[in-house]
């Protein structure tokens, strides 16, 4: 890449709350961010969160063209900065996953040959068929969700094709609600885009394909064949694959730059499109994960990024087609109760203080004697069960725990669960795994020495914030690199890396093995007792 050293990389972030975009040189350093807030800086659309929820509260969309004026206002505001775009050599991006985006009739035309003299918003303004996309957010298709998996042989076999269960939020159900609610604007509907396709749409100035990584959030692609797959385009709606148009790979460079960039902002002729793909899988690209990784977030939700080989379809958790390898997969699984459990607690055994805490934790023994703690403050995901449960040595349920034992049955818990599902998606350590953890708690050094224990893997920290923006900037170089047949590895082997953090305690495995088959019998034992 020595010879595009001058040149600069897009990543494009459309997501719920705000538009973002980083550009990085030629040697991957960060060099300019700008953002636009949709509901401070577009409160004409009078949105809550970049969203709208509406009197039902499960149905909650966006309107599209809100994200269409974000996107003027923001490269007006780069342009007005004094950013260089005749030095963009790519541009890439990602959008939050499971939205969806309905053109019009025409609208590809109107695409096509779009006057530099106007703005966005305006020139598009009549050329979409449902103002209002649906987004993640939104669970008003359970009805579509249960006829979906019904049509396929149910919820197992629609995660063996797919690589998830029928969500309410994923884009197949959204499409069968507007085909059964609204069949005069789906007829009306030239192409279907998701969030990420629809935003390459704009700087292609055509309809750009689904990638694979995305498109694995639709309950509608196959995941091992890369095709829409028939049982579910027919249960979903008609006519619907000419709607799609094919999916391509992630990698893929979609063509050039339209020239209503070129004469508006000054864009080279020269400047690519490389395939737009979701928020989380430009997460594992922000975050450099390679083959044999997990990364960790611990937030408010915890969230888990795998890199597999050989996926297993669960009917939890989720596996998508790999954002940056073709030949691999990511899995994702998210946990509600993360950071706010931790907190209380910490509020509750350790005085509020987090120093308190981690002193508890280093004063307990691993394994914490055979106690095993499963918090649920709230509803989990992952599994759906609800309840605080603590277990001793013998597996009897106990109805308190000491303050010191309470703290370690919280981490030890929360960092069990999150190795027994992975390994059911098909995880498995291998000498060279990471652990790669971000998010607030990825700080305390000794939350991380219990994640590094049960996984028997070194943890690194990676500070890296707007992770998807960032990883489609990486994208954007690793799509001109892929014509040459460069890995994203090889790719952007300059970017800046992960600091160790902790190395396993010696004898962990031995300790934490036996305890992931107890907390994974146990977890099961709850959940029978869960009414569903």
């Amino acid at each position: 890449m020595a010879d595009l050293r001058d040149s600069y990389y897009l990543g494009f972030d459309f997501s719920t709350q705000q538009l973002k975009a980083i550009a990085i040189d030629g040697k991957l350093q960060v060099i300019h961010q700008s953002n636009v807030q949709f509901d401070s800086d577009l409160p004409e659309f009078r949105t809550q969160g970049g969203v709208h929820i509406h009197e039902d509260r499960v149905t909650v969309t966006s309107p599209v063209l809100m994200w269409v004026k974000a996107l003027d206002l923001l490269l007006e505001k780069m342009m007005s900065a004094g950013f260089d775009f005749s030095r963009v050599k790519a541009i890439s991006g990602s959008g939050q996953q499971h939205g969806s985006v309905y053109w019009k009739k025409g609208a590809r035309t109107t695409l096509q040959s779009l006057n530099p003299g106007g703005y966005l918003h305006s020139l598009l303004q009549d050329c979409f068929a449902v103002q209002d996309s649906p987004v993640w957010m939104d669970s008003s298709s359970a009805e579509q969700c249960k006829s979906l998996e019904c049509a396929v042989g149910g919820a197992q076999q629609l995660a063996d094709i797919t690589g998830s269960r029928a969500y309410e939020r994923f884009t197949a159900n959204q499409i069968a609600k507007i085909y059964q609610l609204q069949e005069e604007r789906y007829n009306e509907t030239e192409r279907i885009s998701l969030v990420s396709s629809f935003a390459a749409s704009l700087f292609l100035g055509d309809y750009a394909a689904v990638d694979y990584s995305d498109g694995s959030g639709m309950n509608l692609l196959d995941i091992f064949t890369k095709k829409w797959s028939e049982p579910c385009l027919k249960a979903t709606a008609p006519h619907l694959e000419e709607k799609l148009g094919n999916p391509t790979p992630p990698t893929a460079v979609l063509g050039f730059v339209s020239s209503y960039f070129v004469k508006r902002f000054g864009m080279s002729e020269d400047c690519k499109v490389v395939a737009f793909t979701g928020d989380n899988p430009g997460s594992l690209a922000g975050m450099r994960l390679q083959e044999g990784d997990i990364a960790v977030s611990l937030g408010t939700s915890d969230t888990v990024f795998l890199w597999i080989k050989e996926p297993k379809p669960m009917v939890e958790g989720h596996i998508f087609c790999n954002p940056v390898d073709c030949l691999s997969y990511m899995a994702l699984i998210c946990y509600k109760n993360g950071s706010l459990t931790r907190e209380r607690i910490r509020n509750k055994c350790a005085d509020g203080s987090w120093e308190n805490f981690s002193t508890a934790l280093r004063s307990s023994p691993m394994g914490n004697n055979g106690n095993i703690g499963i918090y649920f403050d709230t509803v989990e995901i992952t599994p759906p069960a609800v309840g605080i449960h603590r277990f001793d040595q013998r597996d009897k349920e106990v109805a308190a725990f000491t303050l010191e034992v309470e703290i370690r049955a919280l981490v030890e818990g929360q960092f069990l669960a999150k190795r027994v599902h992975a390994q059911r998606l098909g995880y498995r350590i291998i000498p060279e795994t990471r652990v790669l953890a971000t998010g607030g708690a990825s700080s305390n050094k000794d939350i991380l020495q219990v994640l590094s224990d049960v996984f028997n893997a070194p943890v690194y920290t990676i500070d890296v914030a707007n992770s998807a923006c960032l990883g489609c900037a990486y994208r954007a170089v690793h799509g001109l690199a892929a014509e040459m047949g460069m890995s994203f590895t090889e790719a952007i082997s300059e970017a800046p890396g992960a600091q160790l953090a902790v190395r396993p305690t010696p004898g962990a495995e031995k300790v934490y093995g036996p305890l992931l088959k107890r907390y994974a019998d146990l977890e099961q034992k709850i959940l029978k007792c869960t009414p569903q």
